[in-house]
C-alpha cells in the first residue's frame, strides 16, 4: 500500500495579546480542522484513527512553538507537527506587546 494524500485543511490563528506562539499555531490548527468532517477514511474502509496528518506552522519565530501542544490538537489519527517561519507579528504603538498570526496547513494521507 501507498500514503496518499486525500485532504488539504488550512486554517489561521492568532494571540491578538501576549504573543504567545504556541497559542496562535493551536488556534490555527483548529480553524483548520474544526470547519471539516472528514468522511473520506471511512468511504475508503478506513478508519478515523488510521489518517496521518502532516502538520504545518508558519510563525515569525518557528523556535517558540510548542509542537506537543499543536499535535494535541489532532482528534484522530497520528500526526508530526513542522514549524518554518512565516505568519505575521505585529507589535502594539508603545512597543510593550505584540499580535501574533500563525498559518497552519493539515495534510491527511491515508495507507490506499
Amino acid at each position: 500500500m501507498v500514503l496518499k494524500k486525500v485532504a488539504l485543511e488550512i486554517g489561521m490563528g492568532t494571540d491578538i495579546r501576549g504573543g504567545d506562539y504556541t497559542k496562535a499555531a493551536v488556534r490555527a490548527l483548529k480553524d483548520a480542522l474544526w470547519h471539516n468532517s472528514l468522511t473520506v477514511a471511512t468511504a475508503l474502509g478506513k478508519s478515523s484513527d488510521d489518517m496521518q496528518v502532516e502538520v504545518l506552522i508558519g510563525v515569525p519565530k518557528p523556535d517558540q512553538v510548542d509542537t506537543k501542544q499543536v499535535l494535541a490538537v489532532l482528534p484522530h489519527g497520528t500526526g508530526t507537527v513542522k514549524v518554518v517561519e512565516g505568519g505575521l507579528e505585529i507589535p502594539n504603538e508603545a512597543g510593550t506587546d505584540k499580535t501574533v498570526i500563525a498559518q497552519a496547513a493539515a495534510i491527511v494521507r491515508l495507507d490506499l
